[in-house]
This record gives C-alpha cells, sequence and structure tokens, in this order.
C-alpha cells in the first residue's frame, strides 16, 4: 500500500526562542464497538444502568469463569477494518495484558499484541483549505474495556463500577503522520465519521465510546523523531487540539532550557490548561504479554471476510466523489454533505424525492446555506429538523417554476421551519406568488421613475445605481416581483 503524506513545506512549525519546532503526533483511538453484548460475556453495553447492573460472572472474574469471543464483535473489527482500506489478518491471537488496578477485577486485560485482527490501512483527512493527507494506520486490535473507579462519593472510601468492565473496544492506532493540532482533530473527526458510516462505534465521546490517547513530540525539522508523551484518554475533539498545543509548548521550552523530556504517560486538564505527570511510560515488556490460554487464536474464513465487505455501505469518500461527480457539487460543499450519513441521506432525499431529480447545486445551497444554519441558530442537528427532505424538494420546485424567488423562498422555508405545512399551500394561502406578470411590474416602475427625476438622471450617468431602483421596486411589490423581469424592465425604461 502507498501512502502519501503532505509536501514539507505545508508542515506547520511553531516558533520557539530559539528557532522553529515540528510537532509529530500520532494517536491511538479507542473507540467502543457497537453491540448488544459484550466482548466476552452476554451482558449488556447499554449505557447507564444502576451501578454493577451490567456485569456478568465473567466481567467479575469470578473463579472458574471462562471469556467466550462475541462473533459480532469481531465482525465489527473486521468491517472497521475493511472501511480503513486495511489489510485483515485471517489468524489473530488474543493475549493478557498484566497491570493491577482496582477496576480491572481479572488482574489482567485480554487484548490483542503482535498479531492483532487487522492490520495496516490508512484515512485520507481532508482540511478546511482544500488540502489532503493521508494518516497510515499501524494495526487495529480488540480488547476489553476496563470498569470504572470513583473517588468522590465519600472521603474515605473508592467504589467500582464493573458495568463497562468487559465491553469491547478497538484501538486504532495510526502512524505518527500528523503534524499539527488542527490535523490531529480534523483526523479524529474523519476517523469518527467513517465508524459511524459503518455503524461500527456511535463515536459518542460524551459517553466515553470513542476517547483518544494522544501521542506526542518535538524535533527540530529535519531531525530523528523526539522523546513522546501520552496523554491518556481525551474525550473531546476540542480537547484533543488544546493537550497538543499545550505538551507541544512544554516540551519546547524544557528542551530550549537545556533539558530533556522524560517518557511519560500525562494528563491533559482543560479547566487549568496544563498536562501533567500522571506516571512513567510502561513499554510492552513490562505487561508481560502472553497468548490467553482460555481462548483459542482467532482464524477467520476468507469468505466470512469477502461477505462482509459486499454488505459494507458507501462510505464518505466514494460518497463524496460520487457527489461531485453526479451532481456537480465544489468538494466543499460535498465535504460538508457527506460528514455525517444522515445529512448526506437527507441531501439525496432532496435531490431525488418523490421521483424528481433537482438540481444538485441548488439543493446543496439550500441545504447548507438555509437549513444548517437555522438548526445552527436552534442548537439541532439534521436529525431533528423540523423541516423534511420532502418539504425542502417543494421549496426548490416553486422556485425552479418561478412561481416564488429565491428571496421568497427564505421567508416561505422560515414558515415551514417554526409552523410546518405543505409549501405550495402555504405560498397559495399566505399569496405568496412572485409577480411574473410584466405589467404589473411596468406599472410599479413607471410610478417610481416619475417620483424620483433626480435619481434617474443619476443612475444614467452612473448605471451601478440601477439597485437603489430594484430595491424601491421590490419593496413596493412586496419583494414578490421576478427579479429577472424587474431588471429587464428597468433598464428598458431607464435606458441603460
Amino acid at each position: 500500500m502507498t501512502l502519501h503524506t503532505r509536501p514539507a513545506e505545508a508542515k506547520k512549525l511553531i516558533s520557539g526562542a530559539t528557532g522553529d519546532w515540528e510537532v509529530v503526533i500520532g494517536m491511538e483511538v479507542h473507540a467502543q464497538v457497537a453491540s448488544n453484548a459484550k466482548l466476552f460475556s452476554g451482558a449488556s453495553t447499554a449505557f447507564g444502568g444502576e451501578p454493577n447492573d451490567h456485569v456478568s460472572l465473567v466481567d467479575a472474574a469470578m473463579p472458574g469463569m471462562l471469556p467466550v469471543i462475541n462473533k459480532e464483535c469481531v465482525a465489527q473489527a473486521v468491517r472497521t477494518g475493511l472501511g480503513l482500506k486495511a489489510e485483515i489478518n485471517l489468524h489473530s491471537v488474543f493475549d493478557r495484558k498484566n497491570y493491577f488496578y482496582p477496576d480491572l477485577p481479572q488482574g489482567y486485560q485480554i487484548s490483542q499484541f503482535k498479531q492483532p485482527v487487522v492490520g495496516e490501512g490508512e484515512v485520507i483527512v481532508d482540511l478546511l483549505d482544500g488540502e489532503s493527507f493521508t494518516v497510515g494506520i499501524e494495526r487495529l486490535h480488540l480488547e476489553q474495556d476496563a470498569g470504572k473507579s470513583i473517588h468522590d462519593l465519600s472521603p474515605t472510601l473508592s467504589f467500582v463500577d464493573l458495568n463497562r468492565s468487559g465491553v469491547a473496544l478497538m484501538e486504532i492506532v495510526s502512524r505518527p503522520d500528523l503534524r499539527s493540532a488542527d490535523e490531529a482533530k480534523a483526523y479524529v473527526t474523519k476517523l469518527r465519521t467513517i465508524l459511524r458510516y459503518l455503524g461500527t462505534c456511535d463515536g459518542d465521546m460524551e459517553k466515553g465510546n470513542l476517547r483518544a490517547d494522544v501521542n506526542v513530540s518535538v524535533r527540530r525539522p529535519g531531525e530523528p523523531l523526539g522523546t513522546r508523551c501520552e496523554i491518556k484518554n481525551v474525550n473531546s475533539i476540542r480537547f484533543i487540539g488544546q493537550a497538543i498545543e499545550v505538551e507541544a509548548r512544554r516540551q519546547i521550552e524544557i528542551l530550549e532550557d537545556g533539558g530533556k523530556i522524560d517518557q511519560e504517560t500525562r494528563l491533559f486538564d482543560p479547566n487549568k490548561g496544563e498536562t501533567r505527570s500522571m506516571r512513567s511510560k510502561e513499554e510492552a515488556h513490562d505487561y508481560r504479554y502472553f497468548p490467553d490460554p482460555d481462548l483459542l487464536p482467532l482464524d477467520i474464513k476468507p469468505e466470512w471476510v469477502e461477505e462482509l465487505k459486499e454488505n459494507l455501505p458507501e462510505l464518505p469518500d466514494e460518497k463524496k466523489a460520487r457527489f461531485i461527480a453526479e451532481y456537480g457539487l465544489s468538494p466543499y460543499d460535498a465535504g460538508v454533505l457527506v460528514a455525517e450519513r444522515e445529512t448526506a441521506d437527507y441531501f439525496e432525499q432532496v435531490v431525488e424525492g418523490g421521483g424528481a431529480k433537482r438540481d444538485g447545486k441548488a439543493a446543496a445551497n439550500f441545504v447548507i446555506n438555509e437549513l444548517f444554519g437555522r438548526l445552527n441558530k436552534e442548537g439541532k442537528d439534521i436529525t431533528s429538523s423540523p423541516v423534511t427532505p420532502q418539504q425542502i424538494g417543494a421549496i426548490l420546485d416553486l422556485i425552479g417554476e418561478g412561481t416564488i424567488s429565491s428571496k421568497i423562498a427564505k421567508d416561505l422555508f422560515e414558515i415551514i421551519f417554526t409552523e410546518g405545512g405543505d409549501p405550495r399551500v402555504v405560498v397559495e394561502a399566505r399569496g405568496m406568488k412572485q409577480v411574473t406578470d410584466t405589467g404589473a411590474i411596468e406599472k410599479v416602475v413607471d410610478e417610481i421613475i416619475a417620483a424620483n427625476p433626480d435619481k434617474v438622471a443619476q443612475v444614467q450617468a452612473k448605471p451601478t445605481m440601477l439597485g437603489w431602483f430594484v430595491g424601491q421596486a421590490m419593496k413596493a411589490s412586496g419583494g414578490k416581483a421576478n427579479p429577472q423581469a424587474l431588471n429587464d424592465i428597468l433598464k428598458a425604461k431607464l435606458g441603460i
């Protein structure tokens, strides 16, 4: 596989007191697998519930309890690997990663080390300036989540909730291909979009279903990689960006003062805007990895992988390319529309709804500018839109037929957004049709010309003043005059 990275001149450097520095970032994203049951037990994965309510004897590590692999979790990992254009390893092994923590009842985590289920892949990331670059995926492996320690319910005791214990996670490890906080945020955003399209993880960071460990190091441009620090469990895309900027600055200051960076695990405190040391960074040998004796190696049939591949949905990159080719959209507009699967589906229903084949560019402009703008103002997303694709389609049809103007369409959209209804019925009931009768428009124009002889002389000397007459005529017609007919009549009457 060929992995493309951005050209050297596009790399973003950070200015220090003694010169420029380059930040190098790699990500380990933990994505909770969308499944009803846990990785090795039948306990529920539902969010919430009373503490320790979704815990089986396996999750609690009771003596003699043996793990049994959940086939759907494996299928979700394979689907994700396919979505990342990655190598699917038909033979993989589950290992025990040994460490003690109160919310890890077994005293080890079942994970994958040397032989993960998914190998090398890639994610193509689009930036706001239209540039794109490729981030290499090193591996994706399955592992079980730990429980949760709770320290703020008692001054003297800590509590343990094992509801998350045993929930399936996909750890998606990138190569150190990211060079700025903005690139890292764009990468996680794109990765989350892919996971949501696939239906393998809902990407809900507020619930902890997607979180990232961020590896940050700095170096002088062209020098070997520096010592990295890992910032654990960052649970929002905004915090990922902030953590990288803070950590890069911290490392630069230490190096410029003649110090050295210690490889360690750190935590980001968004309230204080700082990272702080958590523990020295463990190496693989510290965890004493060895194959889990209770689980056979995972052998996957090629036919099953092919079956999963054939049933994958259209993914964002392919959908974006199709929107550009099929609907004539700009790369930017297509990128906005495919960012969420629900948004892309909504747009296609506007274009194709009711057997119609509406203009893609007009539909995209209306959906992005009018609908998204109004939803953002209300703090809603596309799934809670009070306006249906069919209603937007009807508004576009009314514009296309010349029944209403673009300006009237905005007023109509506002009525539909707040009150609902059939756009055609609303236009009829409220007399919102634009005036296309040239005789009626001429009458309005004649009255304005007769009342403003000084303006007539000015516009004849300076034709750019035509806009004043257009505004007056639109005002006099209640915004209903056909704009094209109005312009033509004004130019003819004023001799410009």
